[in-house]
């Protein structure tokens, strides 16, 4: 049996898009969706900006049955869940049980129902407190509610390990998959805008407390002074290859090549950040060289030490401006565990068409030794791209994504 493990299907759901295609051509056009926030009051916090997702409504896609057992991002992993699934072409019922399995990342869990549901305590008592409330804020209930829903037994779990963990959970399917599971969907979508989650966010000092939405998310910028939270995130569905051929995959969007994870050292520590190391070792995991790769998605922190940091480690495996960098999520701000996937879906899609989106609002500062794509989509050829994630605390991951073989059927707009 082969080692390579496909990506067969993508579930999209991001503040500039529903869906794969309506994603896409946003990240292509360049165009935001990071404004004021709505969901709740944010007038008297320091930061008031994040990237919402609007138009969607639960009730359209899921049974009325499992709303009110449900936070937020719960509604969004299952409908984007459903639409990987459809997206390639399976429908999971028809699978053996313990054939397909479900690794997702975590955040922080389902905050907005549990905020609800600890607001119905102090108010009222412990009678009006849901029973779901034991289940519903866990971290590992995106990955319990689409096996329940799918009926799908393979090896399930989740991994918190904030903005890096959405790397770190397709990693894991991956070696599910190299075990001879047959199937996994794994990703990411996280969804904590409210007061509670707002807070927690808050005390990394990495928010940016400014007003204006073109100017509140500018890695490698000059300008750069925090990101902007966002909702959001994609989910993959990755197959063996040699199971995917014998199924009759409709479409490959490409292979999960290779992947690796490091740890900063402790504050104080004289050694350096461990990002330079994943990127290396990924690569070399991938059975690649540093020329190999001809695209790299930053995890553009928009903090200027963080920035510094990855401008250099990139600098340093791949020479002066030798490979673009792009950070598409300057549109939607920073999805915390849905960011990584969200970027890979966009770096498969970067594979497929032949174009390399855009950093949008970003203007390269002169500080950074980095091909920074800024403006407009740049036509490329691209075989193989990098993905990097940092999450707070010191966790870095870095995955290599490769192009589909030109034999393989890869369905476009």
């Amino acid at each position: 049996m082969t080692r390579r493990t496909l990506v067969t299907g993508l579930g999209v759901l991001a503040p500039t898009g529903l869906g794969v295609e309506e994603y896409w051509a946003a990240t292509l056009a360049g165009r935001g969706a990071i404004g004021p926030v709505t969901r709740f009051d944010a007038s008297g916090y320091p930061a008031r900006l994040a990237g919402e997702i609007s138009g969607f409504d639960a009730a359209e896609h899921l049974p009325s049955r499992l709303l009110p057992q449900t936070d937020r991002m719960t509604r969004l992993s299952l409908v984007a869940a459903d639409w990987a699934f459809a997206d390639a072409g399976v429908v999971p019922a028809e699978l053996p049980d313990y054939d397909v399995g479900v690794i997702t990342a975590s955040h922080s869990g389902g905050f907005e129902f549990g905020q609800n549901e600890l607001r119905a305590l102090w108010s009222q008592g412990g009678q009006y407190v849901s029973a779901y409330q034991s289940f519903a804020w866990f971290y590992a209930v995106n990955s319990g509610q689409i096996s329940i829903r799918g009926g799908l037994r393979g090896p399930s779990s989740v991994v918190v390990s904030d903005q890096a963990g959405g790397l770190d959970a397709v990693a894991q399917a991956r070696r599910q998959i190299r075990k001879g599971t047959r199937m996994v969907v794994s990703g990411a979508v996280d969804a904590s805008l409210c007061p509670w989650g707002w807070v927690a966010q808050l005390t990394s000092g990495r928010l940016n407390t400014g007003d204006d939405p073109e100017r509140a998310y500018l890695p490698f910028d000059d300008r750069a002074a925090g990101h902007v939270p966002g909702e959001g995130g994609a989910l993959l569905v990755l197959e063996n290859a040699d199971d995917a051929r014998e199924r009759g995959a409709a479409h490959v969007y490409g292979e999960i090549a290779g992947y690796a994870s490091t740890m900063d050292p402790r504050p104080g520590s004289d050694r350096g950040p461990g990002l330079q190391r994943a990127v290396e070792l990924a690569v070399a995991d991938a059975d690649l060289t540093p020329d190999d790769i001809d695209v790299v998605f930053a995890d553009a922190a928009a903090v200027p030490e963080l920035d510094r940091t990855e401008a250099e480690a990139l600098t340093k495996v791949f020479g002066v401006r030798g490979v673009p960098v792009t950070a598409p999520k300057t549109t939607t701000g920073r999805l915390y565990s849905g960011a990584a996937p969200l970027d890979l879906a966009a770096a498969l899609l970067s594979l497929r068409d032949g174009v390399i989106p855009p950093t949008t609002g970003s203007v390269l500062s002169p500080a950074y030794d980095i091909d920074l794509v800024t403006g407009a989509p740049r036509p490329a050829a691209p075989r193989a791209a990098l993905v990097l994630a940092r999450g707070h605390g010191g966790f870095n991951s870095a995955m290599v994504v490769r192009a589909a073989e030109p034999s393989t059927s890869v369905r476009k707009a």
